[in-house]
């Protein structure tokens, strides 16, 4: 009984019953939520925050009001989310955005046909080197088809890490595909090119970071060799040979190595912090079938992903220089397959790439934050990693 009630104790009766009665009614709360008002249109949606930072990998909620031409807010309007670039941020049904790589997204709210959006930048990773060894292998002139349908092995690793779908070389023929992946620019389309070529390159930019480099060429004549084609070996697919941050440095251009250097120093430990592998014309299926590549894949590089080095912080590319018929995007639609303990594993993007990403991807896995030529502004590939 309430206090309210003692004091009417001692009241009896009908008058009595009817007091305590009243007062107790009168007493009670009932508390009942507002009923919306669905009168009024949505005439704006106010996203907050308006912008926001995220590193890849992590979150950021968004809340969404729904508003009348007065500004007023409005309750219990239905509100969806959409990314305008899935790649780089996702929002779920509530309007909490996930960083997935760096880049920049918007992320709209929309409610009875009006919008309001917010501005998310996504941050790599930060921390330094995220691995500690870093390898490249190029193949040779195949459409991204065919490498799909007749390289078994290499589409294993796909299968097993990840795999870029919609990746493009950028010119024909061949070298100017792999001066993109030294130095962000093309350089040149002379297969016979021989100039020494002193623009930034990748091998300046981790020599400045204080990490180590050696380019691994199948049938290479002899370490230092910076000259022209020697049987299976073509200088074209080693522009290491070309740059001046080699040629000119005696100590550097002992870096330019044969391939059978390649299993010493995996038996030894003492690879270097980047590994440019080089098959020779048959095997990176330049004059060879592409069976035999896959076959040179598995038996030279299979050992190399198996190694206890490499399950601790490696990071592997394979991919091709240029397709074979193909002129999409300067250089045609190519596989590129990346392999690693921190990929996410069966991982398919579908985002536009070219070679100048995969520089800077290279540069960036070591903890390099300088990007030669157009990997500066190149898309980020650091969503096929686990954060």
């Amino acid at each position: 009984m309430s206090l309210t009630q003692q004091r009417f104790r001692g009241v009896t009766g009908l008058a009595g019953a009817t007091i305590v009665a009243t007062i107790a009614l009168a007493s009670c709360r009932v508390t009942e939520s507002p009923i919306p008002d669905l009168t009024r249109p949505v005439a704006a949606v106010d996203v907050a925050p308006p912008s926001a930072t995220v590193p890849a990998g992590q979150t950021v909620q968004l809340t969404a009001t729904p508003k009348d031409s007065s500004g007023n807010p409005l309750a219990g309007r239905a509100v969806t989310w959409a990314s305008g670039s899935t790649s780089i941020a996702t929002v779920n049904a509530s309007g909490l955005v996930t960083g997935v790589a760096a880049g920049s997204a918007t992320i709209t709210a929309t409610s009875e046909g009006k919008s309001g959006s917010a501005a998310i930048t996504v941050t790599a990773v930060s921390g330094g080197a995220a691995f500690g060894h870093v390898f490249l292998v190029t193949e040779e002139n195949t459409d991204y088809v065919d490498a799909a349908s007749s390289m078994p092995y290499l589409n294993s690793l796909a299968a097993q890490s990840g795999l870029a779908t919609e990746y493009y070389a950028v010119t024909h023929p061949s070298i100017g595909n792999y001066f993109m992946l030294a130095t962000g620019q093309i350089i040149s389309n002379n297969d016979s090119y021989s100039t020494v070529v002193t623009v930034d390159n990748m091998v300046r930019e981790l020599l400045k970071a204080g990490k180590t480099w050696k380019s691994y060429a199948e049938d290479l004549p002899s370490v230092g060799y910076t000259g022209g084609d020697q049987g299976d070996y073509a200088r074209k697919h080693n522009v290491f040979a070309l740059l001046s941050d080699v040629v000119n440095d005696a100590t550097q251009v002992k870096n330019l190595v044969p391939f059978t250097q390649f299993a010493t120093d995996l038996k030894n430990g003492t690879l270097p912090s980047f590994s440019n592998i080089v098959p020779n014309l048959c095997n990176d299926a330049h004059d060879c079938s592409l069976s035999t590549a896959d076959r040179w894949l598995s038996d030279n590089i299979g050992p190399l992903i198996s190694s206890p080095t490499f399950q601790q912080d490696g990071l592997l590319i394979i991919t091709f220089d240029e397709s074979g018929g193909d002129n999409t995007n300067g250089g045609g639609k190519v596989e590129w397959v990346v392999v690693s303990p921190k990929a996410k594993r069966g991982y398919q993007s579908a985002t536009v790439y070219k070679h100048q990403s995969t520089l800077r991807l290279m540069l960036q896995a070591l903890g390099v934050t300088v990007f030669p030529g157009a990997a500066a502004s190149a898309p980020d590939m650091s969503e096929f990693f686990t954060p």
